[in-house]
């Protein structure tokens, strides 16, 4: 029984996580504009738009791993 409650608990901590981590994204996005970096690739014409945020997938990337190796050390 005691495995089934270490489970739980870990689920219900993973999730919280990715709830903290989108809601900071999110109100980020808001406020530095982020998606919209030079150098990410935006096409458009007539009805059809092709948008790839490569530079800002870059960044994003980096911001992470440093976070993350933080918390790991």
């Amino acid at each position: 029984m005691g495995d089934w409650s270490s489970i739980g608990k870990m689920l219900v901590s993973i999730g919280l996580l990715i709830t903290i981590s989108g809601l900071v994204i999110f109100s980020l996005g808001k406020v530095l504009n982020i998606g919209r970096l030079p150098g990410d690739i935006f096409y458009q014409k007539g009805n059809f738009t092709f948008y790839f945020p490569i530079v800002t997938s870059v960044v994003l990337s980096l911001i992470l791993t440093i976070v993350l190796n933080l918390f790991n050390r």
